[in-house]
């Protein structure tokens, strides 16, 4: 009898191969998305990942000033007290149970990242033995997902984000969650209504629909301007094109299949790996897999490659702010008050 967990990726493969063909060709509404499953049912189905690998450069110099150390913004209290990965886990907390939550981590953090054994299953932990861009990352994280919950809904979501309103966030994504219930083939992203014509963010171009300005309408994506010009981001907003959040949600056939589609050769390098998954020489493998691999980023060489299989769903206004950079951590801190002396030394 073939193994479980070889069954699980062939089974991906195969459902992926499979899959009917759907177009978004007019926007769907939150009523349409939503099928009349047991609340406890759907919920039980979902699962989470949190991207927290990233090695944080660009904010260095602040978070050495508030912390004392190097470490990574994700494990750094920047913003309301608390590090951004705790907030980020609280908030996804509010629809997803903490069990099914998986958090992508990287060794060289650690140090930073070692109190989180005492608040997590190692198995929900997921260490890279580098930082290779946010594909990989992904990739390990859905191929864990998979083997144990082929059909799982997952959600991906960024550990370096501020959300002014986590509740009215994850209400979009609870909706976000039940549209991938009833369209398993689509993977829907969180697309933040725009407040400036923003250059260092990457923007989504919606398809033309009456109803998608509507806030809540989901909408198919036609395609992806990452870090546009001043010009070209005036005409985006003007447009109602969104921010980029970076936040999606779909099953895991779909996600890894969107991969697969993009970056084969990096899906079945990871594929040939999965029989190794909770085993001794897990660890091994992945380092000589790692070791191999190029930088690759999701929304570049997968997102931007795949529209056809993504839509949109618009999210009002929730105070978002993705703190990459010293600029924005201190327009954050501004609009919530906060006193900015160290973190404008540290800039």
């Amino acid at each position: 009898m073939e193994p479980t967990y070889k069954r699980s990726i062939k089974s991906i493969a195969r459902d992926a191969r499979d899959m009917p063909a759907y177009s978004l060709n007019r926007t769907i509404s939150l009523k349409e998305s939503i099928r009349r499953t047991p609340r406890l049912r759907r919920r039980n189905e979902r699962w989470a990942v949190i991207l927290a690998g990233g090695d944080g450069t660009r904010l260095r110099s602040m978070t050495r000033a508030i912390a004392g150390d190097d470490r990574p913004k994700q494990f750094c209290p920047i913003v309301g007290g608390r590090t951004l990965l705790d907030q980020t886990r609280d908030r996804v907390a509010l629809s997803v149970p903490s069990d099914k939550t998986l958090i992508v981590v990287t060794e060289k953090h650690k140090r930073f990242y070692q109190s989180l054994n005492a608040m997590a299953p190692k198995e929900l932990l997921v260490e890279q033995p580098n930082n290779k861009g946010t594909a990989p990352a992904i990739v390990y994280a859905l191929m864990r997902v998979a083997q144990n919950s082929p059909k799982a809904i997952v959600g991906l979501f960024p550990s370096d984000h501020y959300f002014a309103d986590d509740d009215a966030f994850m209400a979009h994504v609870d909706s976000a969650y039940e549209a991938a219930q009833a369209r398993p083939d689509t993977v829907t992203l969180l697309g933040i209504t725009p407040e400036a014509p923003e250059v260092e963010y990457g923007w989504i171009e919606p398809h033309i629909s009456i109803l998608g300005s509507m806030p809540g309408s989901i909408t198919r994506v036609r395609r992806f301007w990452e870090k546009p010009t001043a010009s070209v981001a005036r005409d985006l907003m003007q447009r109602g094109c969104l921010w980029n959040s970076f936040v999606m949600v779909g099953r895991v056939d779909s996600l890894l299949n969107m991969t697969r589609q993009a970056l084969p050769e990096l899906f079945e390098a990871f594929a040939r790996i999965v029989p190794m998954f909770g085993g001794a020489i897990e660890r091994g493998a992945m380092c000589d897999l790692y070791s191999r691999i190029p930088e690759t980023n999701f929304s570049h060489q997968v997102l931007a490659k795949r529209p056809g299989d993504l839509a949109v769903m618009r999210v009002g206004e929730v105070g978002w702010s993705d703190l990459g950079e010293p600029a924005r951590v201190l327009s954050t801190l501004s609009r919530m008050g906060v006193r900015t002396e160290l973190a404008m030394s540290a800039s």
